[in-house]
């Protein structure tokens, strides 16, 4: 097995290898990870055979719902859903009689793949834009419909969908070359795992909403007896040590160390990106000058966190899921860590390739692909573009107030639009939308609070204007390496 994995990595390693050895290379893996979705299926089948879902109605006359939301009838038996059972055995059966055989053929026309026309068509559509703009959407469209996609039949649904598109995609070269990367294989990981525990921490969030709705209190209410740190915590925490001790020997046996040659300063690799958790901060680079997105934006991420306690006057929701009675605090939580941080993560990782340009899913990372941008600051578009006059810069060997008072001039659209942005909105805003938050945190956490949303929201901002107006800079001062 180690040696399929390291071969498999081998083939991987570069892009535009033969699309038949691919195939060779990965049909096993691709075997057992369709033999894994069945076995997945087939417990699922099993439980909800004997168990049925979590808020169905009782089988029998005088059953009951218990705390857990099974049926059980008088004498303390759980019925299941035999409709259900079936319905996902016959789906274990489909991955694991079906599309296992045909990915361990090995053959590239018997292997499961996505459509060349539909991997066109999702290379077409790629772009900054359309994923930002994407990724935003979706999560509107799951806060509103909550309810609907926390249910576990849904959740199941989506889960098999996500694992079965991974799964066809695999079989395109230049997708597993990114995804089967040894440095990318845990960022895969990291968007299932953060996609479950957002999962169920909503799913707990809506139960206890509509508990709340009834009158009743939180689930973690239910099951709040005080236990002892020893033995019972220290006891958890010993078998998952011993757990994931074994998890990541067996990591490190059978996918092989990202190694690279040495380091050199006259030869850097392209993409040279930064390790996956600073992704985030290198794709604002891109829309900011090095100072703002390498240190005053990750200072006010830190100045936020640290700012919490302070600003938060709403006493529920503490030791327990809930959306509806702090709706406000988690919109901002999930913009701002999935949004604006995670979702820029995965696109570094997976989309940006060499000259840190975008790509799509199933393109080759072509190093010599070219985008010619043609980005203005904005005192350009004012003066040179809607004026038609010269810029305004300072006479060779001025003095320092009068360069100062040039660049304040050369430079009064920007900052006229930055100070608005600063100075007017947080009092605008208390007036009207956040008319409540002021009332209720006053004058000096009010204005706290709005400034910080005003700098996660210069993210987003800065964004949209360089994609539709190509806009550069508001602000450009390069004479003192001062850009925003």
């Amino acid at each position: 097995m180690m040696d399929f994995f390291t071969n498999a990595s081998l083939l991987l390693a570069s892009a535009g290898v033969d699309p038949v050895d691919h195939v060779r290379g990965i049909s096993g893996f691709l075997g057992g990870f369709y033999v894994l979705m069945a076995v997945l299926n087939a417990g699922a089948a099993i439980y909800w055979w004997q168990y049925g879902l979590p808020g169905s109605k009782p089988a029998v006359e005088g059953a009951a719902i218990t705390e857990t939301g099974h049926g059980e009838d008088m004498s303390g038996h759980a019925h299941g859903d035999l409709k259900l059972g079936i319905i996902w055995g016959l789906v274990a059966f489909v991955f694991g009689g079906i599309f296992a055989p045909l990915a361990m053929s090995g053959s590239v026309g018997l292997v499961p793949g996505l459509p060349q026309w539909f991997q066109n068509l999702v290379d077409s559509l790629s772009g900054p834009v359309v994923y930002t703009l994407g990724t935003t959407g979706l999560l509107v469209v799951f806060f509103i419909f909550r309810r609907f996609f926390t249910h576990p039949i849904v959740a199941w649904i989506l889960l098999n969908i996500s694992l079965l598109l991974l799964a066809l995609a695999l079989k395109d070269p230049d997708f597993a070359s990114i995804v089967t990367k040894p440095d990318n294989v845990p960022i895969v990981g990291l968007v299932f795992l953060l996609g479950f525990f957002t999962w169920l921490a909503t799913y707990r969030a809506v139960q206890n909403d509509d508990r709340a709705a009834q009158g009743l209190p939180p689930l973690e209410k239910l099951d709040d007896e005080k236990v002892l740190v020893w033995p019972d915590l220290v006891y958890t925490e010993l078998i998952c040590m011993v757990a994931l001790t074994a998890f990541m020997l067996l990591w490190a046996i059978m996918l092989p160390a990202p190694l690279e040659e040495a380091a050199s300063s006259v030869k850097t690799p392209n993409p040279s990106k930064a390790p996956w958790y600073f992704l985030g901060l290198q794709e604002m680079l891109v829309y900011f000058d090095p100072w703002y997105a390498g240190v005053v934006l990750p200072s006010m991420v830190v100045v936020g966190l640290m700012a919490i306690p302070y600003l938060d006057f709403n006493k529920k929701g503490n030791g327990y899921y809930t959306i509806s009675e702090r709706k406000f605090s988690y919109i901002i939580f999930q913009l701002g860590f999935l949004e604006m941080w995670i979702t820029l993560i995965i696109l570094g990782t997976f989309l940006r390739g060499p000259n840190w340009n975008f790509y799509g899913p199933f393109e080759y990372w072509d190093s010599h692909k070219v985008e010619v941008l043609t980005n203005k600051d904005l005192s350009f578009m004012f003066w040179v573009d809607l004026l038609g006059q010269p810029m305004p810069y300072a006479p060779s060997g001025s003095g320092f107030f009068t360069q100062l008072l040039y660049i304040v001039w050369r430079e009064l659209p920007g900052l006229v639009v930055v100070g608005a942005y600063f100075l007017l909105l947080p009092p605008i805003l208390a007036v009207t939308v956040f008319r409540k938050f002021f009332v209720k945190m006053g004058f000096f956490r009010y204005m706290v609070m709005a400034n910080l949303l005003l700098f996660m929201m210069s993210l987003p901002i800065k964004m949209v204007l360089r994609w539709t107006v190509n806009l550069k800079y508001l602000i450009s001062i390069p004479e003192w390496f001062l850009n925003f």
